[in-house]
């Protein structure tokens, strides 16, 4: 069985820039890199799970994503880190054109990312993670049967806090501030589990 990392790509990994498609506008988050290098080296495939909507509204090609996400991987990898599995959501279904303009079962919360994901491994769900900066990526990992984690940057901050303590504690496992508090947290949850 295989521990996985689902992640949230922006907002989660790199700052939120609306429909971010160039390598130039790729920031990465501080602490990202040791963050997914941390978990890689204690067992986890780290898989990231990203709506591109802009592919839907026709504002840029499925290539660029593509394209965007081995850059991602390059400067990762400067870092020691890098991303096993990049899957990305390309439809929308209210404001897609053509093809893309459909209610699929791939769009998060949805779960289809994670099944594509199963292709490639054989999920241990009850010590995988979801890690993202909205409800819907909590919502996804839940929907999916795995724990969720919800992290401050991006829109994080902002929808925790507008929550009551009760409705935090039925949406998401754990809230931290950002990917590397959270993958201390993912780590120390494992390790004491472990025998």
């Amino acid at each position: 069985m295989d521990r996985v990392i689902f992640l949230d790509r922006d907002g989660t990994i790199n700052e939120e820039v609306e429909y971010l498609h160039r390598p130039e506008d790729l920031r990465l988050l501080p602490g990202v890199g040791e963050a997914i290098r941390r978990l890689r080296e204690h067992g986890f495939a780290v898989v990231v799970v990203t709506n591109q909507a802009g592919v839907a509204r026709g504002y840029y090609e499925e290539e660029d994503v593509t394209v965007l996400h081995d850059f991602m991987n390059e400067q990762l990898k400067e870092q020691g880190a890098c991303i096993d599995h990049f899957f990305y959501c390309p439809h929308h279904p209210v404001h897609g054109i053509g093809k893309y303009r459909v209610a699929c079962h791939c769009r998060k919360p949805e779960t289809g990312m994670f099944l594509m994901a199963e292709q490639f491994y054989q999920v241990d769900k009850a010590n995988s993670y979801m890690i993202g900066d909205k409800l819907l990526d909590v919502e996804a990992g839940h929907n999916y049967g795995v724990k969720s984690v919800l992290v401050g940057t991006g829109y994080g901050a902002e929808t925790v806090a507008d929550m009551t303590e009760e409705e935090q504690k039925n949406a998401f496992e754990h809230y931290s501030p950002n990917l590397l508090s959270a993958a201390d947290w993912i780590i120390g949850e494992t390790t004491t589990k472990r025998p």
